[in-house]
């Protein structure tokens, strides 16, 4: 099934370029902010009293806003175009980081947290829906994985740049600055990112019905239990984690920490300039992005299972190597959205990204979760993180082989082939 595409102007190079710097900036904060939790967990945890559940949740609620939005995100990109609907969720994105600044309670931090995920929720889906509508199906796998290398700065500014400036500023103006910040990229993208032609829905179909067609694809099928379990996993460790396993299990210093965190983010944001750069040639010579998830994935599976089992011996350098390895799944995102005709591509994005930061949201509840219940029956604090680690890899192995088992030789792509800059 494709679109009816409408005629749209061809992008020059020079345009192109503004406008993926514009989403770029945009997105940049919406990683440092979902990711530096874990560089403040040690200051949350001494001026209000947090245990590991509570950091959890604080994390955590940022993706529950994130993903609260999801559906209704894809079905408003798809009526209404990236460029209208990113501007109005930048603004909640404002106001709650002006919130986060101005509470004094952990309800009100979290209502907070809730706020920033919404606000933040359309800065991937918005570009990826603009991409899938103007670029071709190469350089929307390149453009995507340059977002995400972009999100890897933000989470790299996360970790020792917040660090450097907690004394100059307090974690409170550390979200003051994020604010204006997040409303310089509004004006940016207000004055340089051209409205969109929605694509018209082929042989008469309308939106409604839309998720339902989502949902029961076959592509959808085989790829969410890998985006909850391994995608949301790796992104619940980066987010948060890893930098208390460092704390906790491996007797790191915060400092320590944060630097192992910056180390392992500079690390995503090497691989993803690589995944953006191969891909496009990659493709060109016949490997899918599925082929290459099926193919990469394993070697961090292993990875992961030999961190769990070596305790405190698993420092930064291993758990940067376990995300890096677990990289090439980010080509799933793409890869559904290209499954997908345009007029359901924003639906597509969108309801694949639910999965992914419900995965994530689950993983960092369910963690902390663990590590507090072990600590309570006995368990010794390597013990229960390496317990809770666990769980999580039972979960990764386990959609793994349903990616392999379940049949998706039907999938067909719908390719948007319109030139691309």
């Amino acid at each position: 099934m494709h679109a009816t595409a409408t005629a749209e102007p061809e992008l020059s190079r020079s345009a192109a370029v503004k406008i993926f710097a514009c989403f770029a900036f945009a997105y940049f904060f919406s990683a440092l902010v979902r990711a530096v939790v874990a560089t403040l967990a040690p200051v949350f945890s001494v001026e209000l009293g947090l245990g590991a559940a509570d950091l959890g949740l604080l994390a955590g609620a940022y993706f529950v806003g994130f993903a609260s939005t999801q559906l209704p995100l894809g079905s408003a990109l798809d009526r209404f175009g990236a460029k209208r609907v990113l501007l109005g969720f930048l603004l909640l994105a404002v106001i709650g980081c002006a919130l986060f600044a101005f509470a004094r309670s952990f309800a009100g931090l979290t209502a907070a947290r809730v706020l920033i995920g919404m606000g933040v929720s359309a800065c991937l889906m918005a570009p990826m829906t603009f991409f899938r509508w103007r670029f071709t199906a190469r350089a929307q796998m390149r453009a995507a994985s340059w977002m995400l290398m972009t999100g890897s700065f933000g989470m790299v500014a996360s970790t020792l740049p917040v660090q450097w400036l907690l004394p100059l500023l307090g974690w409170r103006g550390v979200f003051w600055v994020v604010a204006a910040c997040v409303g310089v990229a509004m004006m940016a993208i207000a004055w340089w990112v051209p409205a969109d032609s929605v694509p018209a829905p082929a042989h008469g179909l309308g939106a409604r019905g839309g998720y339902r067609e989502v949902f029961a694809h076959r592509a959808f099928i085989r790829l969410l239990p890998m985006g909850f379990f391994h995608y949301g996993g790796m992104v619940a460790l980066q987010a948060l984690w890893i930098g208390p396993w460092l704390s906790d299990v491996c007797g790191w210093t915060p400092r320590e920490a944060a630097q192992g965190l910056f180390a392992l983010n500079v690390a995503m944001l090497l691989a993803f300039l690589s995944w953006g750069t191969a891909v496009p040639r990659l493709h060109a010579r016949g490997w899918t992005a599925q082929a290459l998830i099926g193919r990469c994935l394993p070697v961090s599976l292993v990875v992961l299972v030999i961190a769990v089992a070596s305790g405190a011996r698993s420092t930064a350098w291993m758990w940067t190597l376990f995300c890096v390895s677990s990289s090439v799944i980010t080509l799933a995102q793409p890869a559904v959205g290209q499954a997908f005709a345009a007029h359901l591509a924003g639906r597509a994005l969108s309801a694949y990204n639910l999965v992914i930061f419900l995965g994530v949201f689950a993983m960092q509840w369910m963690i902390g979760g663990l590590i507090d219940f072990l600590r309570a029956a006995g368990w010794a604090m390597q013990a229960a993180y390496q317990g809770a680690f666990a769980w999580l890899a039972v979960g990764c192995v386990g959609s793994y082989l349903w990616f392999l088992w379940f049949d998706d030789r039907d999938m067909r792509s719908a390719d948007n082939e319109r030139p691309c800059p």
